[in-house]
């Protein structure tokens, strides 16, 4: 039995994994659910699977969730303080760290710091302060498995390698909802329309990622500390029926990868169980069915966030950490319609050319780019009107 803090439990990967822990009660236990403002539906998951604590981070909630909360045997809690407390406890065997965007990378070093196993699903944590957190579960004895398709394929694949290094790894992306269309339509291409994912089922902030393949940048960034691999080393392919979730190469050229049916929630229960793997109530793959499996290469010109990605882990530093930002201020404005669909890379490549650059941050330099940068991002938003 493994006791679970899900971090972000309210979002995608945290209704999954509780739908994965429902399914296997005998061996999963939840202890801690935080949320950001869904406190309504944080309530319901904490009475249901009764956990003994919740978290709602925006304090202003506190007394809603306290009294959803009333006569149940569930602890409320308020604010990002209490959730790192609460992830450092002895009771508390795994940390699934769902929650989105740069605010999961507090709780993710509190987790570490604690010698946690780490199932991983904020890439933002490993993108802005890769080389510290990974530094930081090293010296801690945490263990770190990645929940991300991709990342989780890449892991799975690595298991059968017998100790041989990879020579490169091989990133699948869907291409998203605009693969086919032009530059031209893209331009054009709204927040509704960009939320139309051909594959999975994500919530809006990463789902605006894939359609400009930031996404794919985020994971090339992830990978490149996850798995200790030099950028140069790993490959970027378009693969528009997402049921290779990634691939590995070896010295001598033989690729091992990892299939299954667009569901996130078989990477999630393969984090949680690891080194096991547990049924799973989810569509399996029809080879026959599916008839063929296509590959291209991706398109910089269409998709310039994923370049700028690109240049971004190749000046390393704090360069990744400011992209983060700005995408994180750019795709806030693009669902709101205050810029345009190419407006994103243009706000994204503004700041990071922008923002002041070091070669070797602290954790303190890291939080103080992302101010910075979202604060550069939002002053020029504010200058366009």
């Amino acid at each position: 039995m493994r006791s679970l803090a899900v971090l972000g439990s309210t979002g995608s990967i945290g209704t999954q994994t509780l739908d994965v822990v429902g399914q296997h009660p005998d061996r999963f236990r939840v202890s801690l659910l935080t949320a950001n403002n869904n406190v309504e539906l944080l309530a319901s998951q904490a009475r249901l699977f009764g956990a003994s604590d919740a978290v709602i981070c925006n304090e202003a909630l506190y007394p809603e969730l306290k009294r959803l909360l009333e006569g149940s045997p569930v602890r409320a809690h308020a604010g990002m303080d209490a959730v790192c407390d609460l992830v450092s406890g002895d009771d508390i065997d795994i940390v699934v760290t769902a929650m989105v965007g740069f605010g999961g990378l507090r709780s993710t070093m509190a987790a570490a710091r604690s010698s946690k196993c780490i199932a991983l699903a904020n890439k933002e944590t490993l993108v802005t302060a890769g080389a510290i957190v990974m530094r930081t579960a090293a010296k801690c004895g945490a263990r770190i498995i990645p929940v991300d398709s991709e990342h989780s394929a890449i892991f799975q694949c690595l298991q059968g390698s017998a100790g041989n290094r990879a020579a490169r790894l091989h990133l699948t992306a869907s291409g998203g909802p605009f693969r086919t269309w032009s530059k031209d339509r893209i331009a054009t291409a709204r927040a509704a329309d960009a939320l139309k994912h051909p594959n999975w089922n994500m919530g809006a902030k990463v789902t605006i990622d894939s359609s400009t393949m930031l996404n794919k940048g985020l994971e090339l960034i992830e990978a490149r500390w996850l798995f200790d691999m030099d950028s140069r080393d790993i490959n970027v392919v378009v693969h528009p029926q997402s049921i290779i979730h990634s691939m590995v190469e070896f010295e001598d050229g033989a690729v091992i990868a990892q299939l299954g049916c667009p569901d996130m929630r078989e990477p999630i229960q393969y984090a949680l169980s690891w080194p096991d793997r547990l049924a799973l109530n989810n569509r399996k793959l029809d080879f026959a069915a599916l008839g063929h499996l296509d590959f291209e290469a991706p398109d910089l010109d269409r998709f310039p966030c994923l370049g700028i990605a690109f240049d971004s882990i190749g000046r390393s530093g704090t360069a990744p950490t400011a992209m983060n930002a700005a995408n994180e201020v750019a795709v806030k404005a693009f669902l709101e319609d205050r810029i345009s669909f190419y407006g994103i890379p243009e706000l994204i490549r503004k700041v990071v050319d922008g923002c002041p650059w070091k070669e070797n941050p602290s954790l303190e330099d890291i939080f103080a780019c992302h101010d910075e940068a979202t604060r550069m991002a939002r002053g020029i938003l504010e200058m366009k009107g």
